[in-house]
């Protein structure tokens, strides 16, 4: 085998998605994963410190790119306009690997408990991320925390959308377009 190969991180991921959905993620080894991707355990160490942390792969990457988005909008940009300019950022990043992995990832993430949870934590993460790039714009609480979940809540169900098969949106205008949804609603509670 090789010493170094382009993509490895990317033909690791895909690789135990496809074992996870094909045996279960409890089944799966991380020696078959590093079969099935043609690379080797130490390759796959050097990328995850462990098999469940394949599927937070990219989390650091989409945390900065929505950070830096919101950092980026315009001075004097509402907060919801800035989540908005974050989610744009993120989603330009978006590939046709994260599309066509997507619906994998999320019936691998289905099948244990342990996982959601773990994904559920990813998107605190995120949120979380989103609210402190906001903050540092001095938006204060709780309309940046209030923002940063719109802006996830946003993102996941614009997520879901772009991945489904009969989908020909760009994955940017469904993410808007779910955040205006949740903010034209925002009357609606009182």
């Amino acid at each position: 085998m090789p010493r170094w190969e382009p993509d490895a991180r990317q033909r690791l991921v895909s690789a135990a998605l496809h074992l996870f959905s094909e045996q279960g993620y409890d089944a799966t080894t991380v020696s078959e994963i590093t079969q099935r991707a043609g690379l080797t355990k130490s390759t796959f160490f050097r990328h995850f410190p462990d098999k469940r942390e394949v599927l937070a792969a990219g989390q650091e990457t989409l945390s900065r790119l929505l950070t830096e988005g919101i950092a980026a909008a315009p001075e004097g940009a509402t907060p919801l306009t800035a989540v908005a300019a974050g989610l744009e950022r993120a989603a330009e990043a978006m590939t046709p690997f994260n599309r066509e992995l997507g619906p994998r990832l999320s019936a691998v993430i289905a099948t244990s408990a342990e996982l959601r949870e773990r994904d559920q934590l990813k998107h605190v993460g995120l949120a979380a991320s989103m609210a402190d790039a906001l903050r540092a714009r001095g938006v204060p609480d709780p309309a940046a925390t209030l923002a940063a979940e719109m802006g996830m809540l946003a993102f996941k169900d614009a997520f879901a959308a772009w991945v489904r098969p009969d989908n020909e949106q760009e994955l940017a205008a469904l993410a808007r377009a779910g955040l205006d949804r949740l903010q034209g609603a925002l009357p609606e509670l009182g």
